[in-house]
């Protein structure tokens, strides 16, 4: 099972729609797919057409120990793809959990989601968790679960500032509490090909991060802004849309790069085995 989260401490980003689009891209390849909102504004709840406020157990529940994660998984409209549903009620695992650098032995807060997920390890291919836009206690859960981190990347001026307080969260995690954690890579995100601004910050940080930095890039279009309000991933919303393509493509270069990389660290561990 492959856990997948997508963060960046800055809203506004494309965080949440590329999470669903993602998600949604890899269960119409036929993958069985879980999709966890940790974000209390519930908008990937919501952008699956669910009501967030409608729930009677939510995401905030496996956080204060109220129900498991199976418990709180619903099916969409979407064929293989289940959602653990947010709402306001999350803010209150955020405020009352703290973060620390405590081990599994010795566990702190941190380790719920990680502990959670544990249980779903036969039933899904692919675990996708919608971080809050911040490096606080949910993010830092999302962080030790995940095998790999995607960022988006928002292509405008500001948005190479925040990405190092990021990057050293990521490596702080990796060597205190989760080892597996890699930078599975950036995604540019709200790309506008006219502007040299653009072109700019994608020629930074491909400069800077190398191939970890996704070929595709995801275009600023109005019909990925739209497919939310109709509750629809733009790949189901408009299928031939620009937006909708360059997702299809997205998913597919995560694809390969994640079989690429357990390929690889499936072969590490035999050559360690043999020693």
């Amino acid at each position: 099972m492959e856990i997948i989260a997508i963060g960046n401490q800055k809203g506004g980003v494309g965080k949440t729609t590329t999470t669903v689009n993602l998600a949604a891209a890899m269960a119409l390849k036929g993958y069985r797919v879980a999709l966890l909102d940790i974000d209390s504004q519930g908008n990937a709840t919501s952008g699956l057409g669910l009501n967030k406020n409608e729930f009677e157990l939510t995401i905030n529940d496996v956080f204060s120990g109220a129900a498991t994660i199976q418990e709180v998984l619903v099916s969409t409209e979407i064929e293989n793809l289940f959602i653990a549903p947010s709402n306001i009620n999350l803010i209150a695992a955020e405020t009352q959990k703290r973060v620390s650098c405590e081990t599994e032995a010795e566990p702190g807060g941190q380790f719920i989601l990680k502990s959670a997920l544990a249980n779903l390890v036969d039933y899904f291919d692919y675990v996708f968790l919608d971080c809050p836009p911040s490096l606080g206690f949910l993010t830092f859960n999302a962080l030790v679960a995940a095998n790999q981190i995607i960022v988006t990347l928002q292509c405008e001026y500001y948005a190479l500032e925040g990405i190092s307080s990021l990057v050293e969260t990521i490596d702080f995690v990796k060597t205190n509490l989760n080892p597996k954690l890699e930078l599975g890579g950036i995604l540019p995100t709200m790309y506008d090909g006219r502007t040299n601004l653009s072109r700019q910050v994608c020629e930074n940080v491909r400069d800077f991060f190398k191939d970890k930095v996704f070929k595709t890039v995801i275009p600023r279009n109005i019909r990925i802004s739209e497919s939310p309000s109709f509750g629809k991933p733009i790949i189901i919303y408009d299928p031939n849309s620009a937006g909708a393509l360059a997702y299809l493509s997205a998913c597919d270069e995560l694809e390969e790069r994640t079989l690429k990389a357990r390929k690889l660290e499936m072969k590490l561990n035999k050559k360690i085995g043999n020693f």
